[in-house]
Order: structure tokens, then C-alpha cells, then sequence
């Protein structure tokens, strides 16, 4: 069965284009121009593989169909790639923030944006059927439903904050710089470093509580995730 392409989008000559362009390279298409449809049409069987998202839409934003989507057990593991016309660095973040897997600025390649569906489908058919849950002192990860706990109590993440998470703790004992960081968790390839790493990564330190102090601050250059429990001691 061909990959289920969901496109949302108000640009009826662009739903044209796609739906023409997926559909010679092998895939099926659903299409709709709203949020709230889209909502719907993401739960819908059969399930999209992937979902095509505009920023700006009639009802509602992007931004929010795409939390929506994460938010909701049956679709939350669903890819998302943002499309938009809105290229600056703060609307990357946002749209990076509230979960989109990847990011297109418009007006963009056809030819590129096939090749980003197929690179995402390709690494989530790799992914193991088996829980990858990470248990480190009092945290535990599972990077397949997108949850952390401390001490078994859940905490609620942001999916930007969640992966900020996953890659300092998959990274622990190697040092992060914040450069590094906006590339790796934001996407963003930039040699400014902005307070944004040091906001958000003060954020999750307090939502995680007493295991907040396995992320340490590198003076003047980043922060790393301790190798060893032990270090708690000190």
C-alpha cells in the first residue's frame, strides 16, 4: 500500500501541485484547506503517514493542528513538516516548538520536499517496534510516546523541551554547546548564540525537578548531561 500524504493547505493551485507531483512519485494523497478538518482527517483510518502543514490557515494556525496532532494518542507519533511563507528565525522555532519534524520555507523545490517525505518515512520504518524507555537516577524517557517521569510522576514537556531532553540525555557526558544545541534541537545553523538555549534549558531544569541538576552549566560554553549518577555528589 502506497504512503498516505495528508496536505493542508488554502492554496487550491498548490494542493494541485503536490497532489500531482506525491502521486507520480508513488504516493496516495487527502487533502483539505482547514484546521479543524485537518484534525479530523489526521484520525481518520486509513491513517496519513505523513502530514504536510501550512502555517497560516482560514480557522486556525498551523501551529496549533500540529499540537493538536501531538497531543492526541492515536496521532502523536504522525510526522509534520511545516510549510510556510514566514522564513524567519523565530517562526523556525515556533514551528519546531509545537512539534513539525521538519520545516519548508515557500516558495520551495517539489523535487526537495519528496526527498525530506521519503527521508522521514524511511527513518520511522527503522524505528524499533520495542519500547525504548532510558532510565537515569530518578528520570526515566520513553522516546516513543514522548513522555518523561520523575520518580514515576509524569512531567509535562513541550515537544521542543522534550527534544532538549532526549538529546542531552542521549549525549550525557559530552559537552553541548549552544551552538550545537540550535542546530540539533531548533534547526537552526547559526554561529550566534542566543539566549534561547539558556532560557529553554532553565525552563526544563525546574520542570524536572530534583533530577533538573543532571543537566550542567559549562561556564561559557554549554551545558552537558552528567555521565554517571555519581556526579550527583558533587
Amino acid at each position: 500500500m502506497s504512503d498516505l500524504i495528508l496536505i493542508v493547505d488554502d492554496e487550491q493551485d498548490l494542493i494541485d501541485t503536490l497532489s500531482y507531483n506525491l502521486e507520480c512519485s508513488g504516493f496516495a494523497t487527502r487533502y483539505t484547506a482547514t484546521g479543524c478538518e485537518a484534525v479530523q482527517l489526521s484520525r481518520q483510518e486509513p491513517l496519513p503517514d505523513l502530514v504536510l502543514l501550512d502555517f497560516m490557515l482560514p480557522d486556525i494556525l498551523g501551529t496549533d493542528v500540529c499540537r493538536m496532532i501531538r497531543q492526541n494518542p492515536v496521532t502523536q507519533g504522525l510526522p509534520v513538516i511545516m510549510l510556510t511563507a514566514r522564513g524567519g528565525e523565530a517562526d523556525r522555532i515556533n514551528g519546531l516548538e509545537c512539534g513539525a519534524d521538519d520545516y519548508l520555507v515557500k516558495p520551495f523545490s517539489i523535487r526537495e520536499l519528496i526527498l525530506r517525505i521519503e527521508a522521514i518515512l524511511r527513518r520511522r520504518s527503522q524505528l524499533q517496534p520495542a519500547d525504548r524507555t532510558v532510565a537515569f537516577g530518578v528520570l526515566s524517557v520513553n522516546h516513543d510516546s514522548h513522555e518523561a517521569f520523575v520518580n514515576q510522576r509524569p512531567i509535562e514537556l513541550s515537544m521542543l523541551e522534550f527534544r532538549l531532553l532526549t538529546h542531552l540525555l542521549d549525549s550525557k557526558g559530552r559537552v553541548q554547546s549552544r551552538t550545537d544545541l540550535l542546530s540539533k534541537v531548533w534547526g537552526i545553523h547559526t554561529d550566534l548564540q542566543t539566549r534561547t538555549v539558556d532560557v529553554h534549558v532553565k525552563r526544563l531544569r525546574d520542570k524536572l525537578g530534583e533530577a533538573g541538576h543532571y543537566i550542567r552549566t559549562v561556564r561559557g560554553f554549554g551545558y552537558r548531561f552528567i555521565q554517571n549518577i555519581e556526579e550527583t555528589n558533587n
